[in-house]
């Protein structure tokens, strides 16, 4: 593995266990909503995909809807 891919997996990681979301944006708009495919690990992002965003996971709750949205990044 190179240097580059090493660095990206690591940062990656770090992201993950700040407690951000990772998603990659897909193509097109649905019900007039933009959707993205929620990924856990960087081999789960498409070969073409154009990029990454992290961003903070909701505050407060029961889990019940990062269970949803765990599910629902599986589906698309």
């Amino acid at each position: 593995m190179d240097a580059d891919l090493e660095r990206l997996e690591r940062e990656f990681r770090r992201q993950l266990d700040a407690g951000m979301w990772a998603g990659v944006p897909l193509s097109g708009v649905r019900n007039g909503r933009r959707e993205a495919l929620l990924v856990s690990n960087l081999a789960e992002v498409p070969p073409d995909a154009e990029a990454v965003i992290f961003f903070p996971r909701a505050q407060g709750g029961d889990g019940s809807s990062e269970q949803r949205c765990s599910r629902r990044g599986r589906t698309l």
